[in-house]
């Protein structure tokens, strides 16, 4: 068919388009006044999640994770929060509710799950579009009912979230202080093996003892070169007396000695002198000869006491060196027992120190953990509190009336194009 026919045809049948476009449109009005009025209240949240892990401290952008928006509106939906908003709005307990489930639903399951499935039914959640703005909606045949039911979602939906942050916090809470625990008694154990240590080897400050016993060190090492210098130089001095005493610079020096070696001098020579004019048995010859007798036995007894002298100092240089080089060696000995000492004590100290940090890393956090633990604060606000509305949500009479002009002038057209075509008169 053209154009010019169809549009022939449409006048000359005018009268089934307008039949048909009446009856859509009466019962499209009729359909919508026996329609049960729908209403639905909407409460929009406002999600201001800081994303810190309860156990770690760290600040873990929740937000920006892709499937952040999808959990939350998985936990709105859930079952426990429908069985909060049932609790708290004691909806099992009202006459009506509990007459309505003995009638639809008897014996199968809880009043509670009943009420939990047609609650989440009439649900719907909806993430406002590159925001964290939440939109929750009911709908129901109560204005004032689907208001308060929404609302109710969004408490419930603000205390569950809560209890879902701060139980990991509580958890881990215990957790760490049952750590606690092993790590108090592990520092403990370290500080009493520090203490009996130090009590055992006499240690209180293990650095200024090992100065001294240092510095005595160095001392003894120094008096034993001055000792040993000494004890050589008095061998020397000893083994020259053992060969010629007489010629020995101690001997030459001791001052009696030369007083007796110059008295020996003038009483030999006034010997001489009395033994060329005298007999040797006048009374001067014998008294003079006696002198020099008794000066030279006299000399000769100083210069081995001397000698003696000499044997003496180097006998107890000796002695002081064998005597100064054992204090070393028991020094060095004591030294480098302190020296042991203290690293024991170094290692002792380093893993009290470390039981001592591992403590109060672990007392920090259980603080901190414990205030999360308690924490009542939600990351959660409304934005848009749900009121009773105004007007159902449907039926909606005006669009159902439009869609039924649409729907008849198209049964109209075709019916009035269809009915010409099985025409077959000329």
């Amino acid at each position: 068919m053209t154009i010019s026919q169809i549009l022939r045809t449409l006048r000359a049948r005018y009268k089934i388009i307008v039949l048909l476009l009446a009856l859509t449109l009466a019962s499209a009005f009729v359909v919508s006044l026996v329609m049960s009025k729908t209403y639905k209240a909407t409460t929009a949240l406002v999600l201001n999640n800081k994303g810190v892990d309860p156990v770690t401290g760290l600040n873990v952008p929740a937000q920006l994770t892709p499937g952040y928006m999808p959990t939350q509106v998985d936990i709105v939906n859930s079952k426990v929060v429908a069985m909060k908003v049932i609790d708290d709005l004691k909806l099992a307990d009202n006459p009506a509710v509990k007459e309505r489930y003995a009638r639809l639903n008897p014996g199968h399951g809880t009043i509670q799950d009943w009420l939990a499935d047609g609650l989440r039914s009439n649900l719907t959640v909806e993430p406002a579009r590159e925001s964290s703005v939440l939109n929750i909606s009911f709908k129901g045949d109560d204005a004032d009912y689907v208001a308060k039911v929404a609302n109710a979602f969004a408490a419930a939906y603000q205390q569950v979230s809560v209890d879902l942050k701060v139980a990991p916090a509580q958890k881990a809470s215990g957790y760490i202080n049952e750590q606690i625990k092993v790590l108090r008694d592990r520092f403990e154990d370290a500080q009493n093996r520090m203490s009996a240590y130090q009590q055992k080897n006499n240690i209180f400050s293990s650095d200024n003892k090992l100065d001294v016993e240092t510095a005595r060190l160095n001392e003894l090492s120094s008096q034993l070169v001055v000792a040993q210098g000494q004890a050589m130089d008095a061998a020397s001095r000893q083994q020259q007396v053992k060969r010629n005493a007489g010629d020995s610079p101690d001997v030459l020096s001791n001052p009696l000695i030369q007083t007796l070696k110059s008295r020996l001098s003038e009483a030999e020579a006034k010997f001489a002198d009395t033994s060329k004019k005298l007999n040797i048995n006048h009374p001067q010859y014998i008294a003079a000869k006696s002198e020099v007798d008794q000066l030279r036995a006299n000399l000769n007894q100083q210069i081995g006491l001397a000698s003696s002298g000499v044997v003496n100092n180097a006998r107890i240089a000796q002695q002081r060196e064998a005597d100064i080089r054992a204090a070393l060696d028991a020094q060095k000995k004591k030294v480098l027992a302190l020296n042991g000492a203290r690293d024991e004590l170094s290692v002792l100290a380093n893993e009290m120190e470390n039981a001592k940090k591992a403590y109060e890393t672990a007392s920090q956090r259980l603080t901190q953990t414990s205030l999360e633990g308690q924490s009542t604060q939600s990351d959660i606000s409304v934005l848009t509190a749900a009121t009773p509305p105004r007007s159902p949500a449907s039926p909606r009479l005006m669009l159902n009336l439009l869609v039924a002009l649409v729907v008849g002038l198209m049964l109209g057209i075709g019916a009035a194009i269809a009915m010409e075509l099985l025409d077959h008169r000329v």
